[in-house]
């Protein structure tokens, strides 16, 4: 109830007003879970935004994916992290068997929960999209059948860049494209993603230079 308070009162009128976010090709969310998100990631709005476009009832069934040496540092981050954003909180070192995060991943799709992924495993601080590390290809393995979604964050660096903690108004977008079922070998899931992130930024950047 938390959450779903928070998300009506601040952050969709938030993204809509303040941030003016704008997205496309929205029907291509599938309307049944568990699926995959996978974005470029430039800044905390990243997931903010995502999140803001699906529907009050379904957040619970979301999860990003994030660094839990980040948004587990301190009890208060972690309790805004979990109780406001249900990320899903996966960790960079000391890696065993029973915290692996493509077990942890796995465990959350398998328990119906769609999850949001960057695969750059980081934030960049230009607009180019950075190598996609091969964590996603050994999950996408490990569940047959699940639909990929690939997303182009547009803007978002440049409204909040690392390091910054306020954001300033500027239009933010979203495109959304295609579900995409992957069975190749896990190089070819990598490369596939990524550059399917990489077109749509491409169709991004190719209309708005035609209005111009």
């Amino acid at each position: 109830m938390f959450q779903k308070l928070f998300f009506l009162l601040f952050v969709k009128p938030f993204m809509a007003l303040f941030i003016g976010l704008r997205v496309y090709g929205k029907h291509n969310l599938p309307k049944v879970h568990p699926f995959i998100i996978v974005a470029n990631h430039s800044s905390h709005l990243d997931t903010l935004s995502l999140l803001s476009i699906f529907s009050i009832k379904d957040l619970h069934r979301i999860q990003p994916v994030a660094a839990g040496d980040y948004f587990n540092r301190n009890r208060f981050v972690s309790f805004l992290t979990h109780k406001l954003f249900n990320i899903l909180t996966i960790p960079r070192s000391a890696i065993n068997k029973e915290n692996h995060p493509v077990k942890l991943m796995k465990n959350a799709l398998e328990q119906g929960n769609s999850l949001i992924i960057y695969p750059e495993g980081t934030r960049s601080l230009t607009e180019e999209i950075g190598r996609f590390r091969p964590g996603i290809a050994h999950l996408i393995k490990e569940i047959p059948g699940i639909k990929v979604i690939p997303v182009f964050l547009a803007n978002m660096g440049r409204s909040l860049p690392k390091g910054e903690y306020l954001p300033i108004p500027f239009f933010c977008e979203i495109v959304i494209g295609e579900p995409l079922l992957l069975q190749a070998d896990k190089t070819a899931i990598i490369q596939t993603l990524e550059n399917a992130v990489k077109r749509l930024k491409h169709s991004y950047e190719e209309y708005y230079r035609e209005q111009i």
